[in-house]
C-alpha cells in the first residue's frame, strides 16, 4: 500500500515535472503549455463523445431487459480517463488517451474481473427488466402483466364512545368499525 501511495503522490508528479521540463527545453515554454492545453481539450472532446455513446448503449441494454455491465465498466474507465486527461502532464494525458480506446478498456475490464474471480466470490443483484417497478417509471411494459391489483374502499373512523366501548369488550360482537391493530375483525393484516 505504501508503494502505491508513493507512486501516486511522489513518483508520478516528479516524472510529469521532468517530462515537462525536458519538453520545454526542446520546443520552448509557450509551445509546451499549448501542447498541455491542446491535449486536455482534445481529450475532453473525445471523452464527451464516447461518454454519450456509452450512455446510449446503457439505455439500450436496460430497455432490452439486460444488465448494462459493459456500459457501467466503460463509464468508470472513461471517468478515470477524464481524470487523467484533466491532470496537466504528458504521462497522465498518455494514459488518459489510452483509456479512450474501446478495445483497451475491454481488455482492462476482463483483466480486472478475472482478478476479482481469483480473489473470491462476488454477487450481482439486479432488478426485474425495466427497474424495480417493471417498466420505465414503475409502469409495466406493453404486453407485461403488472402485479396484482387489490381494490377496496376505506373510510376514516373517528373514535367515539360507542366504538371505544365495543373495542374494550362492552357491547355486542365486534363490528367492522373496530380499532385497527386489535385483531378482532379477523384480518390477517392486523395481528
Amino acid at each position: 500500500m505504501r508503494f502505491i501511495l508513493f507512486f501516486i503522490f511522489i513518483a508520478v508528479p516528479l516524472t510529469e515535472l521532468a517530462l515537462l521540463i525536458k519538453l520545454g527545453e526542446i520546443v520552448g515554454v509557450i509551445p509546451t503549455v499549448l501542447i498541455v492545453i491542446a491535449t486536455a481539450m482534445i481529450g475532453v472532446t473525445l471523452l464527451r463523445y464516447q461518454g454519450l455513446t456509452v450512455l446510449s448503449n446503457a439505455r439500450s441494454a436496460v430497455d432490452a431487459g439486460r444488465v448494462p455491465v459493459d456500459s457501467v465498466v466503460d463509464g468508470v474507465l472513461l471517468l478515470l480517463a477524464g481524470a487523467f486527461l484533466l491532470t496537466p502532464g504528458l504521462l497522465t494525458d498518455s494514459v488518459g488517451f489510452l483509456l479512450l480506446i474501446p478495445k483497451l478498456r475491454r481488455a482492462i475490464a476482463h483483466w480486472a474481473f478475472a482478478n476479482l474471480k481469483k480473489m473470491g466470490t462476488f454477487d450481482v443483484f439486479t432488478f426485474p427488466p425495466g427497474g424495480p417497478g417493471g417498466g420505465p417509471r414503475g409502469r409495466p411494459r406493453p404486453g407485461e402483466q403488472a402485479g396484482p391489483t387489490i381494490e377496496g374502499e376505506f373510510s376514516s373512523v373517528e373514535e367515539t364512545d360507542e366504538v371505544a366501548g365495543e373495542a374494550a369488550g362492552e357491547g355486542e360482537k365486534p363490528s367492522s368499525t373496530s380499532r385497527a391493530g386489535d385483531g378482532s375483525d379477523g384480518s390477517p393484516w392486523r395481528r
